[in-house]
């Protein structure tokens, strides 16, 4: 059988670590990696046409599609297969701006990607919780690529990143010396509090070149979705593909250390884990998790 897994634009996360599943699942399927703009929105929909068998996703959008909320004109019968990884986003600066906090891009040429993409609603719904509107800085849209490239021209003040590692980000701090942006006193703290599906994510020191210390950053959990239409059979051999490779795919994808921890957290809080904003996990899932030991 043939899988056509979703992902985003070439270089991005999504695509990096639809790359990787891809390999683990070769052994199984005739697989299809297929880089996608807009990524968790566009592969939600790609699902519902049925262009895809899987498709990557940021956790706060599953809920949006399963009810048919805006973005979405129609609800779409979207499954959980697997978690992803929890990724740290992030703005950079160039070195020498005088920019330190999330307040300072007020008034600002910030990047804040494409309107279609889910890194985008990230900004608004973290500026939301902030109170920065925005008509308190001056938006533009641009790809990560077209973005790092702006600001190496002092074109933008500050560009909105995706989780790393990631070799658009790796090639703008080789290129020219960035900072990343810290929250002020409590910011954080209130993004995580109202908005359930943000998690505390450690940006290391040295993940890049000029990032000098540790920072504390939003993170967001990513997953992997598919359709209810999709056979239980396959998506079991899915999951139990990604548990017996978990290893590999973090040897191959740094993005996916953690993903053994990310599994074990079902035997703690039960499939309610891995089902964000009430979106249930498909059958064949379930039955490979409960194979594994993981879910009753």
């Amino acid at each position: 059988m043939s899988i056509r897994i979703g992902t985003s634009e070439e270089g991005g996360t999504f695509n990096l670590q639809g790359r990787a599943l891809g390999e683990i699942l070769q052994s199984s399927f005739d697989v299809e990696v297929l880089p996608v703009e807009g990524s968790s929105v566009a592969n939600a929909r790609r699902l519902h046409s049925g262009e895809l068998e899987l498709g990557f996703s940021a956790s706060n959008w599953v809920g949006r599609a399963m009810r048919g909320e805006e973005p979405f004109d129609e609800p779409i019968d979207i499954r959980m297969v697997a978690p992803a990884n929890v990724g740290p986003m992030f703005f950079i600066v160039r070195a020498e701006s005088d920019l330190t906090e999330f307040d300072d891009m007020r008034g600002k040429r910030v990047s804040v990607n494409i309107r279609e993409s889910g890194m985008y609603q990230h900004v608004r719904t973290i500026f939301s919780i902030l109170g920065i509107s925005f008509d308190d800085f001056e938006p533009v849209h641009l790809s990560f690529e077209e973005g790092g490239i702006a600001l190496e021209r002092g074109e933008i003040d500050a560009q909105w990143q995706c989780p790393i590692p990631n070799p658009v980000m790796s090639d703008i701090a080789d290129r020219f010396d960035v900072r990343v942006l810290e929250y002020g006193d409590g910011q954080l703290e209130k993004i995580i509090k109202e908005a359930g599906f943000y998690r505390r994510a450690t940006l290391k020191k040295g993940a890049f070149r000029g990032l000098k210390t540790d920072t504390q950053q939003v993170g967001v959990l990513n997953v992997i979705t598919t359709h209810a239409r999709v056979e239980e059979e396959v998506v079991r051999e899915i999951v139990s593909n990604m548990l017996q490779g978990a290893e590999l795919l973090s040897e191959a994808v740094p993005l996916y250390q953690g993903l053994n921890l990310l599994f074990e957290e079902l035997k703690i809080t039960g499939s309610t884990a891995f089902e964000p904003d009430g979106v249930p996990l498909h059958p064949g899932a379930r039955s490979a998790y409960q194979s594994a030991g993981l879910l009753k």
